[in-house]
């Protein structure tokens, strides 16, 4: 036998792959492309021994098995020239055109750009070739042809780099070829994937389902002849074959499940495919008269096909020797497509007026949401992390007030929800409801859920969102927004704070024409006006130092004669002994620059003081907290009174313990009160104080401390009420009366 350097490399298999779809012409180009390569790589050899030529040559075959045009299978045969050989992009483009130079240039790694590590560079090859793909979804089918033929040859390469590709191949690959509906690519990634991280378990696994093949063999034969005699009774025409776990969902599900191996393999399957959607059914009820379906076991797929287009039957019966047996049943169509996915459907350019399908449809909008989610994320490690929540499998469905359906990932929530529906409803939500009943926007959504998303124009995203969303275009959203407003409500909270500080030392407020801003920016590392101000809505300067700096000193006095440094830190020092009779004046409206103390809760209304913290706006305590009284001794430059504005334009919680006796309905009673008094709840939980007594933990929404006031009044009004009071959150011994 020839070893692998000496074998022959022709291109005359892949010409007679894509004969049977394209034509003469498109097939003499081919050879073009492979000619080119083969120059190309002269004198190059993969790890195997093998010309390395053979290795695009082999990504192009498998792309005829998804019948991708000339353009795609040329780009295949070069997609490795720009990258490893001298060729260029601009020589690819002359001699084979733009679009498969474009195809080149999307699998092409940015191997000219330094990187700090690994990682990021891995990041941001995934980001060009995602892209690239949105573009053109012909660059992903290429990408995983190519890496199914690296993984099929894994043997040549160190251990430690196998280990490393299958996990990558695993953690991003596989998942984007379900995604795709590529199924077939999918299972076999998975498994080699599996070959190569943990080899030895694969071996073990693999003899273990060959020797329980054997073992299944007749009780298998046995289940197919009754199936095969049962379906024609009812008229319907079908073929039925056995059906195999891949390797690596029989490994994970014996890991996740605890299970042994015989107990995983303890559950028969079988495919049924038949002519008519309408067959689909018939053969559903024909299996369930033969056996007893196990409830909860049943799915259909086929009125809500999966995100990436997969459609079929799914059912589990009890078989006649007490075990699982389970089914698929679908069209001969359907089954093409789960075996394809997105590759099924290819639209030729031949064929420009063909619609395209809604497995197509589907494909386009997820990758039309990378596109989006990119443009608002510039780290590449954080897209590709956004895009690894985006990959999941399996999907809920849920549906709005009018009835529409929205396919989300499972694990998904009413924040995923809204902004599914509109980025707008995403950024302006503030509560929900699933199923008519209120619920917390962190609640997981199942399966025939009603979602209604409650919004106001003020509302923003608030960061714990982050900490629960699944859909890469939530995170992504939440994380623009909260840079955008962060950034607008600092300058506009920043311009405030100068204001007030220049206005006590008797300026005119920021626009005085007397304010030396030129001298001050070049001495500051702001590097302009709103700059400064983003800094001082940050807490990151002060406001009473930087108007200082700015107000205008006497010609010839000391301190204009002072080096900047000096100069600098003498208004600092100055800030610090001055006395602090200035306050702040807050209307609720600053957002996320101003936050309110969790350890004393303050509402519009109380006496309140303000902490300047470095980087997080400023954090308001009550006057009476302890925490807050400490930290201001401590440091008592950054700290200010707080004045409540007249008009304040947002809702603070608050939370109540009320004692009750424990009466029927009571809960409702104090509810309408509150409700009566214009307030929201937005927790509640009760729990029995004894036989008699009960404690119910409220946490209110009320505009200000006379509003509470009067919440409080209707509360002890209520028939069974004995005490209400207000209590701060987050104490050592539960909570404390204010």
């Amino acid at each position: 036998m020839n070893s692998p350097a000496l074998r022959a490399v022709s291109v005359s298999p892949l010409i007679e792959r894509a004969r049977a779809y394209l034509n003469e012409e498109d097939c003499e180009r081919l050879r073009a492309a492979y000619r080119f390569s083969d120059e190309a790589h002269l004198g190059q050899f993969r790890q195997s021994g093998e010309p390395y030529v053979s290795h695009p040559l082999a990504v192009a075959e498998l792309c005829t098995q998804w019948r991708l045009d000339a353009q795609a299978l040329m780009a295949a045969l070069l997609h490795d020239t720009v990258e490893d050989t001298t060729a260029t992009q601009e020589q690819i483009a002359e001699r084979f055109g733009k679009e498969v130079a474009e195809l080149v240039d999307g699998l092409s790694k940015l191997d000219a750009v330094e990187f700090r590590n690994r990682e990021e560079a891995q990041a941001e090859n995934f980001r060009k070739m995602l892209l690239a793909m949105a573009r053109d979804v012909r660059v992903i089918l290429i990408k995983i042809a190519d890496r199914l033929h690296n993984m099929r040859t894994l043997g040549g390469v160190s251990p430690e780099k196998r280990r490393r590709v299958a996990r990558e191949t695993l953690d991003i690959y596989a998942p984007i070829a379900h995604r795709l509906g590529l199924n077939a690519a999918f299972r076999e990634l998975e498994d080699l994937s599996f070959s190569g991280l943990y080899p030895q378990r694969y071996a073990t696994l693999s003899k273990a389902v060959r020797s329980a093949r054997g073992n299944r063999r007749e009780v298998v034969s046995r289940l197919q002849s009754a199936i095969t005699q049962q379906l024609p009774k009812f008229g319907i025409q079908a073929t039925v074959e056995g059906r195999e776990k891949s390797l690596w969902s029989t490994y994970r599900k014996m890991i996740e499940k605890h299970l042994s191996f015989a107990e995983v393999l303890d559950v028969y399957g079988f495919r049924v495919l038949v002519s008519t959607i309408s067959d689909c059914y018939l053969a559903l009820g024909a299996l369930h008269a033969l056996y007893k379906p196990m409830p909860g076991k049943f799915k259909d797929y086929i009125a809500l096909p999966k995100s990436n287009g997969y459609q079929s039957l799914h059912t589990t019966v009890i078989g006649p020797y007490g075990t699982p047996v389970e089914f698929q049943i679908r069209t001969e169509e359907m089954h093409h497509v789960s075996e394809a996915g997105v590759a099924a459907h290819w639209m030729y350019k031949e064929h420009p007026s063909q619609e395209a399908s809604p497995l197509q449809a589907r494909a386009h909008e997820w990758m039309q949401s990378l596109v989006q989610v990119q443009s608002q994320t510039r780290d590449p490690s954080e897209f590709l992390d956004s895009v690894k929540i985006d990959l999941f499998p399996d999907v809920v469905y849920v549906f709005t007030p009018k009835g529409a359906i929205r396919e989300l990932p499972r694990g998904s929530t009413p924040v995923d929800f809204a902004y599914n529906v509109h980025s707008d409803v995403g950024n302006h939500c503030v509560s929900a409801e699933i199923n008519h009943r209120p619920a917390g926007l962190d609640t997981p959504l199942r399966n025939g859920d009603v979602v209604h998303i409650q919004t106001a124009p003020q509302a923003n995203p608030h960061p714990a969102w982050l900490g629960f969303v699944r859909t890469a275009k939530a995170r992504a959203e939440i994380r623009h927004r909260l840079k955008t407003t962060t950034r607008t409500e600092a300058i506009e909270f920043g311009q405030r704070l100068l204001e007030q500080a220049l206005k006590a030392l008797g300026a005119d407020g920021i626009d005085d024409p007397k304010l030396e801003w030129q001298q001050f920016l070049a001495e500051n590392s702001a590097r302009d006006r709103d700059a400064l101000l983003e800094d001082i809505g940050l807490g990151l300067t002060l406001a009473d130092v930087a108007a200082r700096r700015l107000m205008p000193q006497p010609a010839g006095s000391a301190l204009s004669r002072l080096p900047d440094h000096a100069r600098h830190a003498l208004a600092i020092a100055q800030s610090h002994f001055a006395s602090r009779t200035e306050a702040i004046t807050i209307d609720g409206s600053e957002g996320s620059t101003v936050q309110y103390a969790a350890c004393c809760s303050p509402i519009g209304g109380d006496a309140a003081i303000g902490l300047m913290r470095g980087g997080a706006g400023l954090v308001v305590h009550r006057a009476t907290c302890g925490l807050g009284r400490r930290q201001r001794a401590k440091d008592p430059a950054r700290w200010a009174d707080i004045i409540w504005a007249e008009d304040l334009k947002r809702l603070f919680q608050t939370e109540l313990v009320v004692e009750t006796q424990d009466l029927r309905g009571i809960l409702a009673r104090v509810a309408s009160a509150i409700s009566a008094a214009e307030a929201n709840i937005v927790g509640a939980n009760t729990a029995p104080k004894d036989q008699t007594l009960a404690i119910m933990n409220l946490t209110l929404e009320v505009r200000e401390r006379q509003h509470l006031a009067n919440v409080l009044r209707r509360v002890r009004r209520v028939h069974g009420v004995i005490r209400a009071i207000r209590v701060a959150p987050q104490r050592p011994n539960g909570r404390v009366e204010l």
